[in-house]
This record gives structure tokens, sequence and C-alpha cells, in this order.
């Protein structure tokens, strides 16, 4: 991979030359190339004359990323699902004790739990999944913004001084998305899952919104996106298939543990979409995804393999990864509602 990518430089052979030289301990050829581009891109910044408020907030979101990258690394190898929710729910509220109950059954189902480390349903969350298997993304805020107790002072514990950074590590260290009963942040990052997964930008994921048993909460949203989103033509049919609704805790974490039932995760190699799985399907099962979902295929069919020679550069950090079967397939990259429909079939055909 590493012959492939075009030569990032400093314009400088000397600057080049002793940054390679600082590298050498690194073993890994990628791996080499990737910190000389990161090293090069301060040498330009510098050279630049970048302003000290640009350099300022590239240099707390590289290490902000850097120290939760390191927290991170030991759990890689544990599903964890993210789950929002209002600050300011108080304990013994349907929506509290709902939160609890779904983090104590996912922890029990073998994955962790990521909230945003404060008081009411995050707290709720941490409360069910215990201290051992919770993760707490704190933000710093002008006002009050205390870690819970479940994670306080926790290792696990990683406190952000930008949104952005924040934002991304949800994503990035997480599997699914579980929004309950919130506020203005737990519509943030609901949207932002939702518009993330509908422009490729993330791998598919189950977000799930999670309403007290009588529906009153997130009926009157999601009849506007009906209503008006849909009707109006601003998302498409699929795209409903982005998200899906839950009345229980019990019923969000079976919505969670059926999208991975057989399903796995996804990658592109070259101009091919990959998609994992947990077992072989049968073929006359690849064959009728190739014909119901013919829409979203640039040319040819489906067809089921092992790992391309191209995912070597995955592998070495996941080598689990290489003994999967995988789907192979031309996807035209813009119906992401429609690969989740066929995530959501390939699941229900083992």
């Amino acid at each position: 991979m590493e012959e492939n990518r075009r030569r990032y430089t400093t314009l400088d052979a000397a600057a080049d030359e002793q940054i390679q030289e600082l590298l050498k301990p690194f073993a890994d050829p990628f791996d080499r190339t990737l910190l000389a581009e990161m090293m090069t891109s301060v040498y330009r910044l510098g050279r630049d004359q970048a302003s000290t408020i640009d350099l300022k907030i590239i240099n707390s979101a590289l290490k902000e990323l850097r120290y939760a990258f390191n927290v991170f690394q030991p759990y890689r190898h544990v599903r964890k699902v993210a789950a929002f929710g209002s600050a300011r729910t108080p304990k013994g509220r349907p929506s509290y004790e709902m939160a609890k109950e779904f983090g104590r059954i996912m922890v029990q189902a073998g994955w962790m739990v990521i909230t945003g480390a404060a008081s009411g349903i995050m707290k709720a969350a941490n409360e069910g999944a215990g201290r051992q298997a919770s993760f707490g993304l704190n933000i710093r805020l002008p006002f009050e913004q205390e870690a819970n107790p479940v994670v306080a002072r926790d290792k696990k514990l990683i406190t952000c001084k930008y949104f952005f950074t924040r934002k991304l590590l949800f994503i990035k260290e997480s599997s699914a998305t579980v929004l309950f009963p919130g506020g203005f942040g737990t519509l943030d990052e609901g949207f932002e899952c939702l518009t993330l997964m509908q422009t490729g930008k993330s791998e598919p994921r189950p977000v799930v919104f999670v309403d007290y048993p009588d529906g009153h909460f997130w009926r009157p949203l999601l009849k506007f996106f009906q209503e008006r989103l849909l009707e109006e033509g601003m998302i498409s049919p699929s795209d409903q298939s982005l998200y899906q609704v839950a009345y229980s805790a019990q019923e969000a974490a079976e919505i969670i543990q059926r999208f991975y039932h057989v399903y796995h995760s996804m990658r592109y190699v070259d101009h091919q979409m990959v998609i994992r799985l947990q077992r072989r399907l049968p073929q006359v099962a690849v064959n009728k995804l190739s014909l119901d979902f013919k829409d979203i295929l640039l040319s040819g069919k489906i067809v089921q393999g092992a790992a391309l020679p191209q995912e070597e550069e995955s592998q070495a950090d996941e080598p689990e990864l290489k003994k999967l079967p995988r789907l192979i397939f031309q996807f035209n990259r813009k119906d992401y509602g429609r690969l989740i429909e066929m995530i959501h079939r390939i699941n229900q055909l083992v």
C-alpha cells in the first residue's frame, strides 16, 4: 500500500531526511508513512506561519485524540454502544430506568457502554453497565459538567476540550448508537450519526430511538421525518432504514445484537465494497441478494469469497478479520439506506 501513496514532503530535503531518521525505530512501513505525513504537516504549519490560535486548536485536538486512542486500544476487541439522553433526567423516571436496564443487558451480552459521562440518562446507562464496562467521554464546559460517580476518576474517563474530537470518538469507538429521550445534545448526536451513515462517511450501524412504552417522546419527530422530509423528497424511502424504534430496553438491545448476527463489518478495497460476515451464506441466498439489490450494484453481481490480498493493511491491526468470509461487489456509493436494508436481509439468512 505504501508505494501507491503520493509522497507528501516538507519541500525541504534535509527536513524530510531528519523525519525519516526519527521514524526508523517503527517497523511497519505503512505506519511510518502515516507518521511521516503527520510530522510533515506540523513542519509545514510552521513554515506557513499558521496563527497561534490555529496551532492551539491542532495541538489540543491531536493530544486529545492520541490520549483517547491509547485509552480505548486495550478494549478494541469488545463492541461498544454509544448511549445518549438527557442529563436532566432524574432517577426513577421511566427513561432513566430503561437506560439503566439497557446498560445491564448489553454488558451481559458482552458489550461495553460509552456515554457522555454526565448525570441523568448517561449516569443510568453507566450504572447498568457498571464501572468495569463503562467509558465516559466528558466535555469541558464553562459551567458545571462533572463526571458521574460511576466513571469519575476511572482510567476509562476521557475529558475533551472540543465537541468535534468527542463526536469522532463516539462514532469511531462504538458499533451502535442508542438514543433515549433527551434535548439538543441528544438530537445533535443522533442527527450526526444518521448523516454520516446516509453519506457513507461512517460504517453502517444500528441507530435506535428508545421511547416510552406508550411511544409519546419520539413520535412527533418520526412523524416529521415521514410527513415532511420523506414526502417533500428531502430523504429517500430507504433512508428510513437508517434507524429503528424500540419501546423497551430489551427490544433496543435485541435490535443492536441482531444487526451483528451475520454481518460483521465493511470496508472499501479499491473500487469494491467488501462486507465481512460472521459465517458463510448459502450460495442460493447470495444469488438472491444480487437480484434483490441489483439497484445498488454498478455492475456485475455479489460474490462470496475470502479476504482480498489488498486487505493486508487492515489485517495487520486486526488479524482475526482475515478468516471471515466476504461479500464482494461494486457498490454505487450513494444508496446507503438500501445498503442497510441489505444488511438486515443478510442477518435473516442464517
